[in-house]
């Protein structure tokens, strides 16, 4: 199984910026760490979880959802079995739960292409 850890959270003003890190765990991953592709989604108060970036298992190419192109930059280190999202411009609208999420089948892009999820960390934005 693969353990997925979501840090970097916190509370930003509109404008600002933050950063936050997956590390992702476990002998499969480890092990075969490009076999799996990445992703990042979020879930505000009464909302649907829903797609916010995704990057390629190997190849390093990227994936964004219209609201955060632009503004959001996904990454990873398979030295470091970790996946970055960088957050700038922050809005109030970016503001909920950010999950990390991994296949090894599909590109995460939608909830039922993901295989593991990681337990989320808080993001809010106050206008």
């Amino acid at each position: 199984q693969v353990h997925l850890v979501e840090s970097g959270g916190g509370l930003v003003q509109t404008g600002n910026s933050l950063r936050l890190s997956c590390a992702a765990s476990g002998s499969t991953f480890s092990s075969y760490a490009s076999n799996y592709a990445m992703g990042w989604f979020r879930q505000a108060p009464g909302k649907e979880r829903e797609f916010v970036a995704a990057i390629t298992r190997s190849d390093g190419k990227t994936t964004y959802a219209d609201s955060v192109k632009g503004r959001f930059t996904i990454s990873r280190d398979y030295a470091k079995n970790t996946v970055d999202l960088q957050l700038n411009s922050l809005k109030p609208e970016d503001t909920a739960v950010y999950y990390c999420a991994a296949s090894s089948k599909f590109l995460p892009v939608a909830t039922d292409l993901t295989e593991f999820w990681g337990q989320g960390t808080q993001v809010t934005v106050s206008s």
